[in-house]
């Protein structure tokens, strides 16, 4: 950078012409830029990409199909010499030289009179960097500051848009890596934030010093109850002028009593918005190595609340009904009756050498996976000592994904 000393600037091409010379791998990867700037971009090549070939049908780009002429650049704003011919692109130097129009040079940057930084956006910000002749270096500190504004880590909280009203954030299954990067910007940019027992915990620890938390574990128990006060809460705080996150473990409509909050705030008449979450009946499994659909195995697949057991006057689900799905089964929250809904099954069809994996504390540091039988579920269960939080999955899914546990069975064949 010393020996090429720069004057960073932000160009406003919306509406002007640029010149592209070449078609090949580095123009693909400039001229998407330089449509997004609004610019009239022109490729003058004898050949172009399928993707270049593709914008100019879409009539996002003229197509020069033909060799480099100097009068290309007559009242262009801005070219970029891209081919693999350095005589060309020597060429085009020179004939922008003589229009004072500024020239990229993609073979030799010192012979350029401007350089392509690495840029990123974000929420209304353009990050730019330029390290000299080192464009990995360049690209990978433009990530790194584009990543932090995206997790709001970086940035003055003050200056960002944080009007008031209520987000819901689903923060996935609990490895708090596995969080959007919406859902962990929101919860930076909040005044309050009303966090589940089960939403990733360490997350809380990055929040700035004046945030206000709000732990739901610690409200008045009784279930209608604590919903009630999570919703008067987040009222609340959100007509003061706050910016308030609910904060959940997995997503915030599945199993999450999400839209019970939705309606709380429409009714109060407070702005809400939803940032789902990773599902933790898809994720955990995944994460655990077993796919909830497999081609040929499973084609579909039905997550259940086992928190009422089978035959319970409040319980939806029709067991019977349930035993005669041919694809996957994902219990949640079924720990405590999954030796009833065991039985339920099996009583409806469902044979009892079925597979079935328990994922306890998924995505989690203690994260195990236990592998039964929809006969031996109970026994097992006991004998390994499983607790909440885990993840039951049934099917045959279970042993595709271990297959030396349960060994060649017909119906995989």
């Amino acid at each position: 950078m010393d020996d090429f000393p720069t004057y960073p600037s932000g160009l406003r091409l919306a509406d002007r012409r640029v010149v592209v010379v070449g078609g090949g791998h580095v123009a693909q990867r400039r001229v998407p830029q330089l449509i997004a700037a609004g610019a009239r971009v022109h490729v003058v090549a004898p050949a172009v990409t399928p993707a270049i070939e593709g914008l100019v049908g879409s009539g996002e780009v003229v197509w020069h199909e033909r060799g480099f002429e100097e009068s290309d650049l007559d009242d262009t704003w801005y070219c970029i010499a891209a081919t693999d011919l350095p005589t060309v692109n020597e060429r085009v130097s020179r004939a922008a030289e003589e229009r004072r129009v500024f020239c990229v040079r993609a073979d030799d940057a010192t012979r350029a009179t401007a350089w392509t930084p690495a840029t990123g956006r974000h929420d209304g910000v353009t990050v730019a960097v330029l390290s000299g002749r080192e464009p990995q270096r360049s690209a990978g500190i433009r990530d790194e500051v584009v990543e932090q504004l995206r997790e709001g880590t970086l940035g003055a909280r003050r200056q960002r848009s944080r009007a008031a009203g209520v987000v819901l954030v689903g923060g996935g299954p609990g490895d708090p890596e596995l969080i959007t990067v919406a859902g962990r910007k929101a919860l930076m940019d909040a005044d309050v934030v009303v966090a589940d027992r089960l939403a990733p915990r360490e997350l809380l620890g990055d929040l700035p010093s004046d945030v206000e938390l709000v732990d739901v574990a610690k409200l008045p128990r009784g279930r209608s109850a604590q919903q009630e006060e999570i919703n008067r809460v987040i009222v609340d705080r959100a007509l003061a002028g706050k910016r308030v996150v609910r904060f959940k473990g997995g997503d915030n409509f599945v199993y999450g009593r999400g839209y019970e909050e939705v309606i709380a705030c429409r009714a109060a008449g407070v702005p809400v918005t939803v940032i789902p979450g990773l599902t933790s009946p898809v994720a955990v499994p995944a994460v655990a190595g077993i796919p909830v659909t497999h081609r040929g195995v499973a084609h579909e697949f039905t997550v259940i609340s086992g928190h009422l057991p089978p035959g319970h006057p409040e319980s939806l689900t029709q067991w019977s009904a349930v035993a005669g799905l041919r694809g996957t089964l994902v219990l949640m929250m079924a720990v405590q009756n999954a030796p009833a809904i065991a039985e339920a099954l099996l009583a409806g069809g469902r044979d009892a050498s079925t597979p079935v994996g328990v994922v306890c504390d998924g995505t989690m540091p203690g994260e195990r996976t236990v592998l039964s039988t929809l006969g031996s579920l109970a026994a097992d269960l006991a004998d390994q000592h499983v607790k909440p939080p885990a993840i039951i999955v049934v099917g045959d899914v279970v042993a595709v994904a271990h297959p030396d546990h349960y060994g060649a069975r017909e119906e995989l064949a």
